[in-house]
């Protein structure tokens, strides 16, 4: 049981806060002669695999290195276009790690304002009035558990869909956020969270939730 990752975000939708606290590896690099038995194509400024699955690798997994180097987008470390590259045979035998791309800054501020906005659709489509609009999204290999203050911040959990006591841990994260950051005197409300006290107390809350489940009183 893992927890992946805290997203905290302002009434206005703003990314204000974000930690990935664990990351699960499902790399694969393999080495290839030419040609390359996988269809790759660009999409989203990435190269990803659009046809062909083998040993770990599948559809719509990146390229993330090239013979060990990371690979940026659509080039290779030292700038050269990763699909040019790769259709070069004189460039052969060539190590390739594919996997899941990682979540640029921008990708997170986005799905952030985007997850604000069906937060907004949940509670208005409800047949009840005054509901809290969503707080929990359930997928085969994922569960995102939101907590809304009165103040309209939102705290987001990422965690494996068996972890236990995530209710308890939004509400020590709040607690974190209350001690930490709403009473630094170089905080502003709304603005992203920098307090090196609340990074380190947010850390020991998420460990002790993936080792021991609930929080009890007094923790």
């Amino acid at each position: 049981m893992a927890i992946f990752s805290v997203y905290v975000v302002n009434k206005a939708g703003g990314l204000i806060y974000q930690l990935d606290h664990y990351a699960p590896r499902a790399d694969s690099e393999k080495t290839f002669s030419y040609p390359l038995d996988l269809v790759l194509r660009l999409h989203d400024e990435r190269v990803v695999v659009a046809f062909g699955q083998r040993d770990g690798i599948r559809v719509g997994h990146a390229v993330l290195a090239i013979n060990g180097a990371e690979v940026n987008g659509r080039f290779t470390a030292d700038g050269k276009d990763v699909l040019e590259f790769l259709s070069n045979p004189a460039n052969y035998p060539v190590s390739i790690r594919f996997g899941r791309h990682r979540l640029s800054s921008n990708e997170k501020l986005m799905l952030a304002s985007m997850f604000h906005s069906l937060f907004a659709i949940g509670s208005q489509l409800s047949p009840e009035v005054g509901s809290s609009g969503i707080e929990m999204l359930e997928t085969d290999t994922f569960k995102l558990h939101c907590f809304q203050t009165l103040t309209g911040i939102k705290f987001m959990v990422l965690a494996d869909p068996r972890q236990a006591g995530i209710d308890s841990l939004l509400r020590k994260i709040y607690e974190i956020y209350s001690d930490f950051a709403l009473k630094n005197p170089f905080y502003s409300l709304e603005m992203p969270i920098r307090c090196e006290l609340f990074d380190q107390n947010l850390k020991l809350a998420l460990e002790v939730a993936e080792k021991a489940g609930p929080f009890g009183p007094g923790s």
